[in-house]
């Protein structure tokens, strides 16, 4: 083994998710689903916002028909949904404390694409809001991808958008589906911000290369580790 191989590639990007990262955006995703289920007459079974987080638009629709049994096809729940959220953004988008500091340090150093589950249309809004469509080369929506996390495509793609290898770039992300994902993509660092109102669990944050409090902690020398 030569000397070289022995040497950590550098950082080349950096690639983040959206909800419970940089937006505090997960209870209007789940009010959405919870409105639309109660607007049926339907209840709300433990366990389903847990497993819905981190799921692609035609992976959580689907849920919402087959498991919660809402009579409508899955096309229609996510439109209904992201009409939802669309209206709860367009009164506040809810910035998680920190956010826009971190993405304006690491964008600094390196460049940056986002990786969610979100539908492509308010990743689209957040971007137009919030300014960051200067910070990001790049954006992509997991709809956009054959799965979900935490299948690893989305972070795959957004690599491949950026034009780096997954090897070359690091993943910050919130959730435990996410986490899982971004190791799943190969990339060479894992940072786990964790998500306080759904926490990823101890399994999901062995597979970070470190967890940091705060997105106060987000630095490049957190990043380069």
């Amino acid at each position: 083994m030569g000397f070289d191989s022995l040497v950590p590639r550098l950082i080349q990007a950096v690639i983040f998710d959206l909800d419970g990262l940089l937006l505090d955006s997960e209870s209007a995703w789940d009010g959405g689903r919870r409105a639309l289920v109660a607007e049926h007459g339907l209840e709300w079974p433990d366990g389903a916002t847990e497993a819905m987080l981190g799921m692609s638009s035609p992976e959580w629709s689907r849920y919402v028909r087959d498991r919660l049994h809402v009579p409508l096809e899955p096309a229609e729940i996510s439109e209904r949904v992201v009409a939802h959220v669309l209206d709860a953004y367009a009164e506040r988008l809810p910035l998680l404390p920190g956010a826009e500091e971190a993405v304006a340090r690491i964008a600094e150093r390196w460049p940056l694409a986002l990786a969610s589950s979100s539908n492509r249309p308010v990743i689209d809004r957040v971007m137009e809001t919030s300014g960051w469509a200067d910070r990001f080369r790049t954006w992509v929506s997991s709809e956009e991808v054959a799965r979900g996390k935490p299948a690893p495509d989305v972070f795959l793609e957004a690599a491949r958008r950026l034009g780096v290898y997954p090897g070359d770039a690091a993943g910050v992300e919130d959730s435990r589906n996410g986490i899982l994902a971004a190791r799943a993509a190969g990339l060479q660092r894992v940072i786990a911000v964790p998500n306080h109102e759904f926490p990823p669990g101890e399994e999901a944050l062995r597979a970070a290369d470190v967890v940091l409090g705060s997105l106060d902690e987000l630095t490049p020398a957190a990043v380069e580790g």
